[in-house]
């Protein structure tokens, strides 16, 4: 925005009224930057105030705002297992059998939207870094993403994400690293 602000403010055949109009905007712009900054100072204070929220950052993929989301908006006591999270979170396929035959198709997408995209954003990202001898990179993944396409293989990682954090919200445990791949 300082760059087009110096391009606006050098340019001498604007008219007037645009001037000022734009001037309006880059004041609102700068004011909802100030909002914007003090929500995140606030987010990150309940975030390093909240026990459970800093247990799940060391979850590769989990970042602090993830991680609060996840220790305030999920109560772990009603699912059975981490299975069951996950499919509450719709991050498992919809099935389609019949005759003995097992059909999987495209996630449900049922729960709760934006703790599904937090965890499928967060895998991407891991995905994004994953190579061997990498802190993030477990044998699993390395070999997911040689037979699957990397979309898929990200809510493949989300799912096991939803399982790891329904395991340490219901355990108190802190997150295991697995045993990177060697390079």
């Amino acid at each position: 925005m300082a760059a087009l602000r110096q391009e606006i403010a050098a340019t001498a055949d604007l008219p007037a009224a645009a001037r000022e109009a734009l001037a309006l905007l880059g004041s609102e712009l700068d004011r909802l930057e100030l909002q914007l900054a003090a929500i995140e100072k606030a987010l990150m204070a309940q975030h390093k105030a909240n026990g459970v929220s800093r247990l799940l950052t060391e979850i590769p993929g989990v970042g602090p705002l993830g991680a609060l989301n996840f220790a305030l908006r999920v109560d772990a006591g009603q699912f059975r297992s981490g299975r069951h999270f996950a499919a509450w979170l719709g991050l498992v396929p919809k099935q389609r059998s019949t005759g003995g035959k097992q059909r999987l198709g495209a996630i449900s997408k049922a729960g709760d939207e934006r703790l599904r995209q937090a965890l499928v954003l967060g895998a991407t990202a891991v995905i994004r870094h994953a190579r061997p001898g990498r802190r993030s990179a477990s044998a699993w993944l390395i070999e997911l993403l040689k037979r699957k396409p990397r979309k898929l293989a990200a809510v493949a990682l989300a799912n096991k994400m939803a399982r790891i954090i329904w395991a340490m919200l219901t355990s108190g445990e802190a997150y295991r690293q697995p045993t990177p791949v060697a390079a």
